[in-house]
């Protein structure tokens, strides 16, 4: 364990690239869902994100996916399009919108998902549980870390 107090930049390197491969490979899953309804990367963020957080707000998206207006216009334009979404506006301030999963929504959600789902747990279920925790600690700390 103290050797990773003196990482180089060689092993830096790799761990990078280990998580490029891990992202390439778990996303490439679900491109033959995303072509199928010929949706991106993009789309599938934004299905997924939609789908944790019920009745997210348009400003709240668009926080958490770090994009443009423009860049999320045209995804939920997509979105509407397919009938995947729905806007509902808010109870108490009709200037908010929430954004909802369709029924059809909802069942590409569940292929995109299906489909990624087989690697990862395949992964977590080869690892210990010490494994897990580490690997899930690491994780947070890496989108937490503020550089």
């Amino acid at each position: 364990m103290k050797d990773l107090l003196y990482l180089k930049d060689e092993n830096l390197k790799e761990f990078i690239e280990k998580l490029f491969v891990g992202y390439r490979e778990s996303f490439n899953d679900a491109k033959k869902t995303l072509n199928k309804y010929s949706l991106g990367i993009a789309h599938h963020k934004a299905i997924h994100l939609i789908s944790l957080h019920e009745g997210i707000t348009i400003s709240k998206l668009l926080q958490k996916l770090k994009v443009t207006k423009q860049s999320l216009n045209r995804v939920l334009k997509d979105l509407v399009s397919l009938k995947a979404i729905e806007f509902k506006k808010d109870d108490k301030d009709t200037r908010l919108k929430h954004i909802y999963l369709t029924k059809k929504g909802e069942q590409i959600f569940d292929e995109i998902f299906s489909s990624q789902k087989s690697r990862i747990y395949k992964a977590l279920l080869n690892s210990s549980s010490v494994e897990v925790n580490n690997f899930n600690n690491v994780l947070e700390k890496i989108i937490n870390e503020k550089i």
